[in-house]
């Protein structure tokens, strides 16, 4: 089975004060469909906008550092200016993904690409005409560099890419690979392309300080100090006619006092932050020129440890599931930025809507059933005690639930939790960690219950592998499979869907997964899990919006790296002002 990435990043939230938490490790125009020839849609252009080649510096703020070196390595993902959104606007990969609309994807540096038999290679066409910002070509020999360097170099093998072989034919790339890759493009077509002519000689490069960045992207390194750093125009890159903007500037914030007073003040153009008071601290103060637009991205879920009492058990897990209010959870914990999520599948939509086949139809109340849960309770047996909830066989039904005390959005939520699952006889507690204490347990498996989001893609394929496959869990801790589920049919029916080919044939693998999740409630979802995504509109149009999904808007640099937003793809839609 394919191994997935566990990139994801939980947003780091806003709060009123203290300091920003990263999380372990965003109108006018219109691109609707697959680019066919060149990128970014031409349509990328279109806007109310007169637009110029020149305009305002566009300030992004995607992630609060303490310091900051000038490391542009593609394949660090704690390097500060990857975490920044920046990287993404230097390196460019073979295809970009809309992860808001994952049916949609855009020829990038390949024009196009082919399965080979049962999915088990894949052939790319290399756009020619393209050059490094350094003025050589780009050639096929540097895109099979880059595979095969990933495949020799496992500490940059983020994406857990199972490479058999790489080979070049005329302009050409073929991959090889043990099984069926079919719901694997976006982690094989998303990988940053490296020049040979630099990387070659770089014999570990998982510790490269990539300070001289050499990229096909729109932009390359201007300046760069401890403050912040400045990308400028690459003059030689292969869509010229789509930069409007001439500068983007990174600036370091230490804490979030710093960055929220910035984007209120209209000083950061795009952002992509939890908010809890961001319709009125932000949209209201001007709500010509501020915006928001939170995608529903992928699914947040209670993890239930099925390795500990009494999480292991299903009547507890079907309590919890029916006794949590969805809609309080979602208004309250998220501040109404994230939806409740009711089907009983956990299938994120709309993100999924494509995939969604007859039993995401069956629901959860979204305002929970106490009653209900208390009768499922009883009928397994369980006695309300004299201290007010549930015990059977001399013990109480207590249980811990965990999340990092700076997600302060998880914290919000687990408390509400909490609350509703005490209201139905369930003694649960919020205990909140710290970031690399919750993470350590949550691998090692030393929890009995905890939300955590779910793992975004371009098919459902990645939501439900990183929820059940054991294949995830190792010596060394989990990177998926959190609850500890081990059954080798549900890996049967995995290996099933990533051997699917089409959206109608991956839709009907799907169906016993998701009838799992609902009947035996491995995962209990909660909401949407938002791509985080805020804008200024007074220096530029063109943003992503829900009536406009071309990307998610989140700022973390490319729709395969350590987020959900093609930083790339945002930028060449844009347009200056009138």
């Amino acid at each position: 089975m394919t191994i997935k990435p566990i990139r994801t990043k939980r947003a780091v939230a806003f709060a009123a004060v203290g300091l920003m938490a990263a999380a372990g490790l965003a109108a006018c125009s219109s691109s609707s469909s697959t680019t066919a020839g060149g990128g970014a849609s031409s349509s990328a252009t279109t806007s109310t906008s007169t637009g110029t080649s020149s305009g305002a510096t566009l300030v992004m703020e995607s992630s609060p550092e303490n310091s900051i070196t000038d490391d542009f390595n593609p394949f660090v993902s704690t390097a500060a200016p990857q975490g920044m959104g920046a990287t993404g606007l230097i390196y460019e990969p073979l295809i970009q993904f809309d992860l808001a609309n994952p049916t949609i994807k855009y020829d990038w540096l390949a024009t196009s690409y082919s399965w080979g038999p049962g999915g088990k290679s894949i052939t790319f066409t290399i756009r020619s005409g393209v050059k490094w910002s350094n003025g050589t070509a780009l050639t096929p020999a540097d895109v099979a560099f880059t595979y095969n360097y990933i495949k020799k170099n496992t500490a940059i093998n983020i994406d857990g890419l199972d490479i058999s072989t790489v080979t070049t034919s005329g302009d050409t790339v073929t991959l090889t690979f043990p099984t069926a890759q079919y719901t694997n493009l976006e982690n094989i077509a998303g990988e940053a392309i490296l020049p040979e002519s630099v990387w070659s000689s770089i014999s570990d490069p998982a510790t490269f300080t990539d300070a001289n960045p050499i990229g096909t992207g729109p932009y390359t390194l201007g300046n760069f100090t401890p403050e912040g750093f400045t990308l400028v125009k690459n003059p030689n890159y292969w869509q010229a006619s789509l930069v409007k903007v001439p500068k983007v500037y990174f600036p370091v914030y230490t804490s979030n006092t710093g960055a929220l007073s910035a984007l209120f003040s209209g000083t950061i153009d795009w952002t992509g932050n939890y908010i809890p008071s961001l319709q009125k601290d932000f949209v209201d103060t001007n709500p010509a020129t501020h915006h928001f637009w939170e995608a529903a991205g992928s699914s947040n879920a209670l993890f239930p440890n099925l390795n500990e009492w009494p999480t292991n058990q299903l009547p507890v897990r079907k309590a919890i599931d029916l006794a949590i209010n969805r809609t309080v959870i979602g208004a309250e914990g998220e501040s109404g930025l994230e939806s409740p999520l009711t089907n009983a599948s956990g299938i994120t939509l709309p993100t999924y809507q494509a995939w969604a086949g007859p039993v995401a139809s069956d629901t959860v109340p979204a305002t929970g059933d106490v009653a209900q849960a208390k009768s499922v309770l009883t009928a397994a047996g369980y006695t309300m005690g004299s201290n007010g909830f549930f015990q059977k066989g001399g013990k109480t039904l207590a249980i811990s639930l965990v999340d990092p005390s700076s997600y302060t959005d998880y914290a919000q939520d687990d408390a509400l939790i909490a609350q509703q699952l005490r209201a139905a006889g369930i003694d649960v507690t919020f205990n909140g960690l710290t970031v690399n204490a919750w993470n350590a347990d949550v691998a090692d498996g030393d929890f009995q219950l905890t939300l955590h989001w779910g793992n975004g893609g371009v098919t459902p394929y990645n939501l439900y592998d990183n929820w059940l496959d054991d294949s995830l869990i190792s010596s060394t801790g989990a990177t998926g499979d959190y609850e500890r589920l081990k059954d080798p049919a549900i890996e049967s029916d995995l290996a099933a869907l990533s051997g699917s080919s089409t959206v109608a044939s991956q839709t009907a693998a799907l169906a016993p997964l998701e009838e799992y999740v609902a009947n035996n409630l491995p995962i209990i979802p909660t909401t949407t899990a938002a791509d985080w995504f805020e804008y200024n509109s007074q220096n530029y149009t063109g943003w992503p919006t829900q009536a406009n999904p071309y990307d998610s808007g989140q700022p973390s640099g490319t729709s395969n790296g350590p987020g959900t937003g093609a930083d790339e793809v945002v930028v060449l839609h844009l347009t200056p002002a009138s």
